[in-house]
C-alpha cells in the first residue's frame, strides 16, 4: 500500500526506517521529511497542518494510511478532517481525534483525566487571568520547588521549575497577565514537584487493546551532568535497567489500563500511540509511578531508541490499529540495548547555528544515523535545525550501546556540532 507519513524529525526519520523494510509497503511518502528520510520514500513539501493540501495529496496519490508523527496536526484535529469527509473517511489515519489529542493539548485537560480516573499524579490546581490572585494566594500555601505549566502547546518551553516563591509568582503573572507563551499559556497549571528518576513508557491502541513499546528514558539538559537549558531531548537509553518487571507491573495495572478504560468510558475514541511520561518514586515499597504528563504521539529522541528494538513489522502492528484487530498481532522487541546520542547546532537551545554541511555519516561502523534537522541543497547534507541527527547503537549490553554511539558520533562533523559524551552513565 502508498502510506503518508507525517512530519520532519528524528521520530519521523526511524519510523521510515522501519515502515520501509515491509514487505506491506508499496510508496512511502514523507511531509515535508528532511534530508535523511529520502532514503527510505519521497519527501513531499506539503504542511503537517495543511489539512485541505493532504487531503488532496492522498486522493491524487491513492494513499492508504496516514501516519501521524507531530503531536500539532493531531492537536488540531487532522484525524477529525478525514472522518468528516466522506472521500476521505475510509483512509485509516494513525493518530488519536482531536478530543483524544487534549491529552496533550491541555494540561488541565490530561490532569482533570487522571483525577478522574484514579491515575496516580502530582497535586495540581489551574487558573486563568481571571483567577491570577487565587493562584498567587495558592502558592503561598505550597511546598517549594513548585512546577508551573502552560495548558496549551508551547513547544516544549511551557513548563518551568520555580526554587523561590518570589520566582513562582513573578512567573505566573508573566504567563497568565503577559502572556508568556502566547495562548498556550491563558490558562496554567501550578503542580506539585515530584522528586525521583524520569522515564518514558509507550503504549499503541486500537481504542479497545493495547500493546506496551519499549520503553525509554531521555536527558532533556544541554550540558553534561543533566546541567543547563532544558532542550527537545540531547539522547535516550532503551530499555531503562531500574523499569523491572515488578515496576512496569504497576504502570500497566495504575496507570495503563486505567488510561485505556478511562478514554472508554468518557466516549474518547483513540487510536494511535500514547507516551507517558513518568516519575518513578522512592517509597518502602520500592519504585512508584507517577504520571508527569500524557503525549499523543511518540517522543523525540526516545523513538530512534525504541524504534530499532521492534522486531515486529511496524505497518502490520498499524493496521491492526486501523482494523482494531491489534490484540492478534504481534509485538516482537529485541533483548539488546538501544543508545541514541542527539547532535547538535552551535548555540542549541537558544538562537542557533544553519546550513552547515555535515560530513562523516558514511563512516558511522556500529550506528544508524536518524536524520532530523536536516535538508539535502545540491547533494550534500545541510543543517537546518536545532537538533541536527540521532546516532543509535543497538548492542548486547548497555556500556557498548553507549560507547560506540559515542565513538561513531564523534564520526560526523558540522560546524559548531555538539552532543553530550555521557547520555547512559547514570545507568551503569
Amino acid at each position: 500500500m502508498n502510506i503518508l507519513l507525517l512530519g520532519s524529525g528524528g521520530r519521523e526519520s526511524a519510523f521510515a526506517s522501519k515502515m520501509a523494510q515491509s514487505p506491506l509497503l508499496s510508496q512511502l511518502y514523507i511531509a515535508p521529511g528532511n534530508g535523511g528520510t529520502i532514503a527510505y520514500g519521497k519527501n513531499i513539501n506539503l504542511k503537517t497542518t495543511d489539512f485541505d493540501a493532504i487531503g488532496a495529496f492522498v486522493l491524487k496519490h491513492d494513499i492508504r494510511m496516514v501516519v501521524v508523527g507531530p503531536e500539532e496536526p493531531l492537536v488540531k484535529g487532522i484525524h477529525d478532517y478525514f472522518l468528516q469527509r466522506e472521500d476521505l473517511l475510509h483512509i485509516p489515519v494513525i493518530g488519536p481525534q482531536q478530543e483524544g489529542a487534549q491529552l496533550e493539548g491541555s494540561k488541565d485537560f490530561s490532569k482533570q483525566f487522571m483525577i478522574r480516573h484514579g491515575i496516580p499524579t502530582a497535586a495540581f490546581r489551574s487558573f486563568t487571568v481571571e483567577t491570577l490572585h487565587e493562584g498567587l494566594d495558592y502558592l503561598e500555601t505550597q511546598k517549594l520547588p513548585i512546577v508551573l505549566k502552560a495548558d496549551g502547546l508551547a513547544a516544549g518551553k511551557g513548563v518551568l521549575i520555580c526554587e523561590s516563591l518570589e520566582e513562582a509568582k513573578l512567573e505566573l503573572k508573566s504567563m497568565l497577565a503577559d502572556a508568556k507563551f502566547g495562548e498556550a499559556s491563558s490558562r496554567v497549571v501550578v503542580e506539585e514537584f515530584l522528586t525521583g528518576i524520569e522515564l518514558s513508557v509507550f503504549v499503541l491502541t486500537d481504542g479497545k487493546s493495547y500493546k506496551i513499546l519499549p520503553e525509554a528514558k531521555d536527558y532533556k539538559r544541554i550540558g553534561e551532568g543533566d546541567t543547563g537549558l532544558n532542550t527537545g531531548g540531547m539522547g535516550s537509553i532503551s530499555p531503562v535497567p531500574f523499569a523491572d518487571a515488578q515496576f512496569m507491573k504497576k504502570v500497566e495495572e495504575r496507570i495503563i489500563i486505567p488510561t485505556i478504560e478511562g478514554l472508554k468510558e468518557d466516549n474518547i475514541p483513540y487510536k494511535g500511540f500514547i507516551f507517558i511520561g513518568l516519575m518513578a518514586s522512592e517509597s518502602a515499597a520500592g519504585k512508584e509511578p507517577y504520571v508527569i504528563e500524557y503525549n499523543v504521539r511518540m517522543g523525540d529522541p526516545e523513538t530512534e531508541s525504541v524504534i530499532p528494538r521492534i522486531e515486529s513489522d511496524l505497518i502490520e502492528l498499524f493496521k491492526g490499529v486501523a482494523e482494531e484487530n491489534l490484540s492478534e498481532k504481534e509485538l516482537r522487541i529485541s533483548p539488546k540495548i538501544a543508545a541514541t546520542i542527539m547532535l547538535v547546532a552551535g548555540g542549541y537551545p537558544g538562537e542557533y547555528l544553519k546550513g552547515k554541511t555535515l560530513s562523516g555519516i558514511e563512516n558511522l561502523r556500529h550506528s544508524f544515523a536518524f536524520h532530523a534537522g536536516t535538508e539535502l541543497e545540491n547533494g550534500l547534507v545541510k543543517s537546518s535545525g536545532g537538533r541536527v541527527i540521532a546516532i543509535t547503537s543497538l548492542q548486547d549490553n548497555l556500556f557498548d550501546a553507549v560507547q560506540k554511539a559515542t565513538a561513531d558520533a564523534g564520526r560526523i562533523y558540522f560546524d559548531g556540532r555538539y552532543f553530550r559524551a555521557d547520555i547512559g552513565a547514570d545507568l551503569m
